[in-house]
């Protein structure tokens, strides 16, 4: 390694400390320039490599010889690991090869566009129900939590109908689900690992149940379709495999779409001509997703991804040792594939974002989320012309979700709901 190589990799490595830091985790993106400056990959250190640039990001995406961390890559970096229900091998997201391909085909017929679309009635009612409710709640003038009255509500609602989980058992979901994300964390301690510990547990739990109940009275939704599949005893998913890949779609499922909606009306709050685009239809709601997606994206890092052999990424040698960390919230803001990455303009020119990863680990669920947002923000910028920040909004402690913890909004003057309107 050279001098220059060596002070770029020192460099790099401050500034990947500084992202772990609250400061850098409440604003991540000056980090990221400075990364961008560096290269499209940088070795931070032994074993280490960062990928903040977007074709090297997205190339690494997209490349099949490129594996995320099963069983045999846990037992070489963290022997401990089975310890911990809470770091499953048997999920999508730490799956590789025919195993993965064999239980992302099952679930990727329970998710094709047709069926995301002929949701958007459902999503179009649950949205203005919620929107009722938080206008009564605000009528007063008193601040309403966006994000525990709405950006939490509807997505964790419309994936709960979607799998069939019953409405009663919805209630202790959302904080079991927030503690399990704290494995996604690189800076989950003991005490957090705990706590997800007894989370997956209580999940699992969860699912037998529902596995149990589905089993005895089958209904025309996924988790019967995975039920009737792993019952039929062909190979195509396991009782295990499908507990842990459904709590995996359960958390999935409204993680990202609730630090969608919070980020993005974030953003329209803040940029008042944008949110009146909104409305008159001047800015096209699905435009303005894809913007929020790239600007403040809901996940900033794609994972730790080792290629199967030596190959380079970004011009950087990298063997099956190495972790290569795929920074997409950098990525999505790399000036050499955006022009003004840090201006927010729904409807630019040029690539889509990362935020939903690629290739073979692409998310399943990307184009529900989208769905979601693309029905949910025309909504409440209508039906709430005046609404604007409370005091105390408060970001969730993480450098890989971003997403606020509480968004409190004053909704002020409140129009009557045009139902059945299209969004």
């Amino acid at each position: 390694m050279t001098a220059q190589q060596e002070a770029t990799g020192s460099q790099a490595q401050e500034i990947f400390r500084e992202l772990l830091e609250p400061a850098g985790m409440a604003d991540p993106y000056p980090h990221y320039a400075r990364l961008h400056a560096l290269g499209q990959a940088i070795r931070a250190g032994d074993g280490l490599v960062l990928v903040p640039g977007y074709e090297a990001a997205s190339a690494v995406l997209r490349d099949p010889r490129f594996l995320v961390p099963d069983a045999e890559r846990l037992d070489r970096v963290y022997p401990g690991w089975r310890d911990h229900p809470s770091l499953s091998a048997e999920s999508l997201l730490n799956l590789n090869g025919e195993r993965h391909a064999r239980i992302r085909g099952l679930m990727a017929r329970e998710f094709t566009a047709r069926r995301v679309r002929d949701l958007r009635p459902a999503v179009e009612r649950l949205t203005d129900a919620l929107l009722d409710a938080m206008a009564e709640r605000g009528s007063g003038g008193e601040p309403v939590d966006f994000m525990d009255e709405f950006a939490f509500a509807l997505p964790v609602t419309v994936i709960c109908e979607l799998i069939g989980v019953p409405e009663r058992d919805r209630a202790p979901f959302r904080p079991l689900a927030r503690s399990l994300t704290a494995t996604l964390e690189p800076l989950a301690g003991a005490a957090r690992l705990a706590e997800a510990d007894e989370a997956a547990v209580a999940l699992g739990e969860m699912m037998s149940d529902l596995v149990a109940l589905r089993r005895a009275r089958p209904a025309g939704d996924l988790l019967s379709a995975l039920v009737a599949a792993c019952d039929a005893g062909d190979g195509r998913i396991t009782g295990s495999e499908l507990l842990h890949n459904l709590i995996l779609l359960l958390v999935a499922g409204f993680e990202t779409t609730t630090n969608l909606l919070g980020n993005g009306l974030a953003i329209a709050m803040a940029d008042r001509a944008v949110a009146q685009g909104m409305r008159t239809g001047e800015v096209a709601a699905e435009a303005f997703v894809e913007e929020v997606l790239r600007f403040d994206s809901p996940v900033q890092f794609a994972g730790d991804r080792r290629p199967a052999g030596p190959t380079r990424v970004g011009g950087i040698l990298v063997g099956p040792d190495d972790h290569v960390v795929l920074m997409t919230g950098a990525a999505n803001r790399d000036p050499r594939r955006f022009t003004e990455p840090g201006r927010f303009w729904p409807g630019r020119p040029g690539p889509g974002p990362l935020s939903f990863g690629g290739g073979l680990h692409f998310c399943l669920g990307a184009a529900l989320a989208r769905l979601e947002g693309a029905v949910a923000f025309p909504r409440v910028l209508r039906r709430f012309p005046g609404i604007e920040p409370a005091a105390g909004p408060e970001r969730r402690a993480g450098v890989v979700l971003r997403g606020y913890e509480h968004l409190p909004v004053a909704v002020g003057r409140i129009l009557r709901p045009r139902y059945g309107m299209r969004s």
